[in-house]
């Protein structure tokens, strides 16, 4: 009996100690409007999205889902997870690659000003050619929008002759 009980006090102590701290970062959720440049494209205008995920966000450091959207509707998706003030950021173009290759990146800085949160990217896109450099500035424009919270539909029975 009693070895049953250590037994079951070192499984629970073990368990307690793998267990990951609560996030304590900074939440930069939201929805920015970024100005940018790269050498192929020039000057353009983009919105990018970040959201935190809780799940696997813990200490300080935050896990986002990323987005890029331009304004013809082209999408780059990824993951950015962010030290601090510090974001490495991974991405695909439309969810494929990009001149044949898998993925792009970016390093960010982000900051306050004014009571929002910026962030200036620099990222690039490999190809065969030496590949393309960028950067943009994003100022924060709004929060992510809030799923509609749905009242549970009653289920009525069904009318039953007397």
């Amino acid at each position: 009996m009693k070895k049953i009980v250590l037994m079951f006090l070192l499984l629970g102590n073990a368990a307690v100690g793998y267990a990951k701290p609560a996030f304590t970062g900074k939440d930069y959720s939201g929805i920015y409007s970024c100005d940018g440049w790269n050498a192929l494209v020039g000057d353009y205008d983009v919105t990018v999205s970040l959201k935190l995920n809780r799940i696997s966000s813990y200490g300080k450091y935050g896990a986002y889902e990323y987005e890029t959207e331009t304004e013809n509707s082209t999408k780059y998706t990824g993951q950015a997870i962010a030290d601090g003030d510090r974001l490495a950021i991974s991405f695909k173009f439309n969810g494929k690659s990009i001149n044949g290759r898998g993925q792009s990146v970016g390093v960010a800085n982000v900051f306050r000003d004014k009571g929002r949160w910026i962030f200036r990217k620099r990222y690039y896109e490999p190809d065969d050619n030496g590949g393309n450099y960028g950067s943009e500035y994003c100022v924060f424009k709004e929060p992510l929008p809030e799923l509609e919270k749905k009242a549970p539909t009653a289920i009525l029975a069904p009318n039953k002759p007397q």
